[in-house]
């Protein structure tokens, strides 16, 4: 076999054997993720209740859609419409993968829905919503999805919690206060995990995509980068490399870490952390606090505020 050859056959079977969950994963980015996976050997849930973008209906046919491209490609998948912002039906959704393929490796948590308003428009039901479907979705698979790993009693098991953040909660989306806000708890909540988790073989993550998706379907398509010759940069299936690699047992070194993913770039985001400080060997006298808070940090304060 060619070098060549060898390459793509050790590619195509990254994921041999492992079993993952992609919640979300009837279309868009959750759906090529399922499809990457599938490709390259693992066993795939794909869930989706099928809504609307703003949460409303329901329909098992994207879900079957994409378990048929998969099946007909060689891969193996089954389609699951629980909803993951009810807790028993996130629950059965992991008992699924352990009953229907012996284990749980993996779980992708995508699955997502908007209502968007500016704050002093936004109702409390759009709140709710929104951190519903996002943040308690996030914990209502997270959860049993970890009991599990957890009686393995496994520190070599190569474990994934593969979560999904948003730029619009990183740089704080104006119109977005309900989705900002839920996408930051859930950087919160795979911090959180990753500290607690590591001792059982589990890596932590988190993904901020950028993609042309339903949740960005009012951009103009002369607007998107390389667009041309059928190559679309905003392509959602551009997401899904960077989730096969997190996936496969050779990222153990990853975790407790956002990720971002848009077009052909991934990068890297800073933990936060102190950048200057100010210290007083005594109680603050609040005069001489507030001068040396804004000799210290207004310096590092960019013009918006952040």
């Amino acid at each position: 076999m060619s070098s060549a050859m060898s390459e793509r056959a050790s590619e195509s079977s990254a994921l041999d054997g492992r079993v993952a969950v992609v919640t979300g994963a009837g279309r868009g980015i959750g759906a090529g993720i399922a499809r990457l996976l599938a490709a390259r050997g693992a066993a795939v849930v794909v869930n989706d209740l099928g809504v609307e973008l703003d949460g409303s209906g329901a329909d098992t046919g994207p879900a079957a859609q994409v378990v048929d491209e998969i099946t007909a490609a060689g891969g193996t998948a089954i389609a699951d419409g629980a909803d993951v912002s009810d807790a028993e039906q996130a629950e059965a959704l992991v008992r699924t993968a352990v009953e229907k393929f012996g284990k749980l490796d993996v779980l992708v948590n995508v699955a997502g829905i908007l209502r968007d308003r500016m704050i002093f428009n936004l109702s409390e039901q759009e709140w709710d919503d929104v951190i519903r479907v996002h943040l308690k979705g996030h914990f209502n698979t997270t959860k049993p999805a970890a009991a599990y790993w957890r009686e393995q009693r496994n520190p070599e098991g190569h474990y994934r919690l593969i979560n999904f953040t948003s730029v619009s909660g990183l740089h704080g989306a104006p119109g977005q206060p309900n989705y900002a806000a839920a996408k930051m708890g859930i950087v919160g909540l795979t911090y959180s995990c990753a500290n607690a988790l590591g001792r059982y073989g589990v890596t932590a993550n988190a993904i901020s995509p950028g993609a042309a998706t339903r949740m960005t379907a009012s951009i103009p398509g002369e607007r998107r980068a390389g667009t041309s010759a059928g190559n679309d940069e905003r392509s959602p299936d551009n997401i899904a490399p960077i989730v096969g690699y997190i996936a496969s047992e050779a990222s153990d070194w990853l975790t407790g870490q956002v990720v971002g993913a848009r077009g052909y770039e991934v990068h890297l985001y800073n933990t936060p952390a102190p950048i200057r400080h100010v210290v007083s060997a005594n109680p603050w006298e609040p005069e001489r606090l507030a001068d040396l808070v804004e000799r210290t940090f207004k310096p590092a304060v960019a013009p918006n505020g952040r």
